[in-house]
């Protein structure tokens, strides 16, 4: 069976949670190299190809290696989520160091980005309205969590729910003495 380069790539630059233009950016590349090797319409050179997977801190050994089972995992320990946290202050421009987002597998692959949320007392995802191309929802688990959609603005506490168009602004926001935890899922992902 051969080696399927440019569906090997994709599924790399996917599981990061970059677009094609990000990965090259990111490695110095043009756009449209990363598009034709996925499309295998360009066989990379081992040097280009080395250029491109620094753009995701990923050896050539790493490339070649399968990992069958990452397709078809479903059990994720505490250690193994993704933190997420610096793509919202890039996507934001603002300090969350306050805030953490960690994902549950690879969210591109199945359309679906679950996070596990913590929001320290008196932090915020910006006074900057989010807003995106998906639909989400939350409950909160414990803490308390100001959510603004629009001109709605509600406290939810523990056991509380939210669920809405993400293309409507948005906002969160930990009114509290003590850490909000918040359990979400975005589809498609936003980070």
């Amino acid at each position: 069976m051969d080696f399927d380069v440019g569906a090997r790539l994709k599924e790399i630059r996917l599981e990061a949670g970059l677009s094609q233009r990000e990965l090259a950016e990111r490695a110095g590349v043009t756009h449209s190299l990363i598009s034709m090797i996925e499309q295998n319409k360009s066989s990379p050179s081992v040097a280009s190809l080395r250029k491109i997977l620094s753009g995701v801190s990923m050896t050539m050994a790493g490339f070649f290696h399968e990992e069958t089972r990452s397709h078809y995992k479903v059990f994720f320990g505490a250690n193994e989520l993704v933190d997420l946290t610096s793509r919202l202050s890039s996507h934001t421009g603002q300090d969350h160091s306050r805030l953490s987002f960690r994902q549950v597998g690879n969210a591109q692959a199945y359309d679906l980005q679950l996070l596990h949320e913590r929001y320290a007392p008196g932090a915020d995802t910006g006074t900057t309205m989010l807003e995106h191309n998906s639909r989400e929802g939350g409950i909160v688990i414990e803490g308390e969590l100001e959510v603004t959609v629009g001109d709605q603005v509600q406290v939810l506490r523990s056991g509380d729910a939210y669920l809405f168009d993400s293309r409507i602004p948005h906002r969160f926001r930990n009114p509290g003495t003590s850490d909000c935890i918040v359990v979400s899922a975005c589809t498609p992902p936003y980070l």
